[in-house]
């Protein structure tokens, strides 16, 4: 059985029955409130392991609880964010400011099983790693050294390629949207500009021969994730 602990957080009661009852039956501790002041209050216990959280809720919306989580004691608890079909803009500023990942309603609850497993895996992959070298698949990051290499072989790459590259490693299975991905490597001389991240993606891409995509995905409208 699994004891991991689940807030769901919706102000569908249907939706949290059909959630709670999926959750808990491959062995989730689930634990359900219907608006955000109670989803924040319960995070601050500090005995959640990830939160199911969705956009729209009455009092303060699911940006705002995110928003007060990710400032507060508790600023790791993974978030899954749950958004209307439509709501890209929204979508776009729930990765901003920390969501790490979401998910458009209609869902299916497999998929939801799925991304609650990857989001999982990735906080344990986190914890568990050196804290000097990552490693993902046949790539091996050298943050001491910074180097690079595959399958042995070690890649030439630029500072920005190397800090791209470690970026995406370090966030592995979270979509990184380009406007973060340009605050954490260039800084505010870039901000905006982020046709410089898609470039820097694509010379990166060659380099570690994945230029089919299947290493480092492109989330249409967002930015980029690895696998």
């Amino acid at each position: 059985m699994d004891e991991r602990k689940i807030l769901v957080v919706d102000d569908e009661q249907h939706i949290l029955e059909l959630i709670q009852f999926n959750l808990e039956s491959k062995g989730f501790n689930v634990v359900t409130c219907d608006n955000g002041e109670e989803a924040v209050r319960i995070a601050s216990k500090g005995n959640i392991d990830l939160m199911i959280l969705d956009l729209m809720l009455p009092g303060i919306d699911g940006i705002e609880v995110c928003k007060r989580i990710r400032n507060s004691e508790n600023r790791n608890l993974p978030i899954i964010m749950l958004t209307a079909k439509g709501e890209e803009n929204d979508k776009i500023k729930g990765l901003n400011i920390g969501a790490d990942d979401y998910m458009t309603k209609p869902f299916s609850i497999r998929e939801l099983l799925a991304r609650i497993n990857a989001v999982m895996r990735r906080i344990k992959d986190t914890e568990s790693k050196d804290s000097n070298t990552i490693k993902v698949e046949k790539v091996t990051i050298d943050i001491e050294k910074h180097e690079v290499r595959k399958d042995d072989i070690l890649l030439e790459l630029t500072l920005k390629e190397f800090e791209l590259l470690k970026i995406l490693a370090q966030n592995r299975g979270k979509v990184l949207s380009r406007d973060v991905i340009l605050d954490k490597i260039w800084g505010y001389e870039y901000f905006g500009d982020t046709r410089t991240v898609d470039v820097h993606i694509r010379h990166l891409r060659k380099k570690i021969d994945d230029n089919n995509g299947t290493f480092i995905e492109t989330v249409r409208g967002v930015g980029y994730k690895m696998k």
